[in-house]
């Protein structure tokens, strides 16, 4: 069976967490979304304390995973390999 690959949001929530550390044009374009959805993500990430801003200057702010994003993208990482999703998205026999 082959399942529609557009990304979930939860595949999106991980791709930015993978980044580790990183500011909005670099989360932007390595995640490939737009500026609206970045800041959307972002927010809900900020608000749930899965990423901190990290003030680097002065108007410069990063964003940086935290302990509990990493736990959570081990679990969604454990769920996408369970599922057999994980990077290319084809699934084994």
């Amino acid at each position: 069976m082959r399942l529609d690959r557009r990304r979930s949001s939860i595949e999106i929530i991980a791709d930015m967490l993978r980044l580790g550390e990183a500011g909005k044009t670099e989360i932007m374009y390595s995640v490939n979304m737009s500026y609206f959805q970045l800041q959307k993500y972002l927010n809900f990430m900020v608000e749930r304390e899965l990423i901190d801003r990290v003030k680097l200057g002065n108007p410069s702010v990063a964003y940086r995973v935290t302990k509990k994003g990493l736990s959570l993208l081990r679990n969604i990482d454990e769920i996408l390999d369970t599922l057999n999703l994980k990077d290319d998205g084809e699934e084994t026999p």
